[in-house]
């Protein structure tokens, strides 16, 4: 199996993850305030990862210390996006709306970084683009009231995305550290911002406390260090096209846990995203190659 192969199929676990998360993260805002939720989430991840993989933090340096800060910063807006969105619109479209990042990936990546996608690249993005809007919008094809935080949660993390593939492509900067990091950076700011505009607290029932954690461990800590370290083996544009299936995620456990119905059109859109990431990973000319070959 490729390298690039099992980064990506890493990298599908943890858009699992996320696609559940939607529904805990509602869950556990009965409880617990947005900034308050994600400050638990974060440094819960961070001291768990530190506490099991100390050795492996040890000498940190300068580097791979600055672009957490960076990638921390950006994740900030990402889960205040998530989470509000979460409050505001249904589990559905949040999650469909928060995978757009795979549409502001390339096109931050072609203004910011001067890259050049192929082609095949731009048709999966406009692929991807059709499949999330036939799954968001609603009858008359409008957004709802909090779908402004879903589309300030994606941009956030295009850019995050892009960081994190500039930063993991230094020598000097070791993923893992920097997967470790990023998440007590976050930690930090999330609990900053909830002393300023909460009342920071734990859970207080059970289903919370485990939806906490599960949020905490595999949606956050496993998934955000794997992440990093998949991205050294795959493009930040490859990543993007594969969240997209935190949508379909996401409205597979709206429906089994919450009851949310999708249109008939949406499931043509879920259609599109599997397809986009079919048609991403399969070599197209490598095919032909083989078929002529057989002949």
């Amino acid at each position: 199996m490729k390298t690039q192969l099992k980064a990506d199929l890493m990298l599908v676990l943890v858009t699992l993850c996320w696609g559940v998360s939607y529904y805990m993260i509602d869950l556990c805002l009965v409880e617990m305030g947005t900034f308050n939720l994600n400050a638990f989430r974060f440094l819960g991840a961070f001291i768990i990862a530190a506490i099991f993989t100390f050795p492996k933090l040890k000498g940190v340096n300068k580097e791979t210390l600055k672009y957490a800060f960076f990638i921390g910063f950006s994740l900030v807006f990402v889960y205040i996006g998530a989470t509000f969105g979460v409050m505001y619109t249904s589990l559905s479209n949040s999650g469909f709306l928060c995978a757009l990042s795979v549409v502001f990936t390339p096109l931050l990546g072609i203004i910011i970084f001067k890259q050049r996608p192929d082609k095949k690249m731009v048709i999966i993005v406009l692929v991807c683009l059709v499949g999330i809007a036939l799954m968001s919008l609603n009858e008359q094809l409008k957004p709802a009231l909090g779908d402004i935080f879903c589309l300030m949660c994606a941009f956030a993390y295009a850019i995050d995305l892009l960081i994190t593939e500039k930063a993991v492509a230094k020598e000097e900067v070791n993923a893992f550290q920097l997967g470790v990091f990023q998440l007590g950076f976050t930690g930090m700011f999330m609990l900053i911002l909830s002393f300023i505009f909460e009342d920071p607290c734990l859970p207080s029932s059970g289903i919370v406390w485990g939806s906490a954690l599960f949020l905490a461990v595999f949606c956050t800590g496993v998934a955000f260090i794997v992440q990093t370290i998949a991205q050294q083996y795959t493009s930040a544009t490859h990543v993007g096209v594969i969240f997209t299936l935190e949508p379909v995620f996401a409205g597979i456990v709206a429906f089994a846990l919450a009851g949310e119905i999708l249109l008939p059109r949406a499931y043509f859109g879920a259609f599109l995203l599997l397809a986009s990431l079919i048609i991403m990973e399969i070599d197209v000319k490598e095919l032909l190659n083989k078929i002529k070959k057989k002949k």
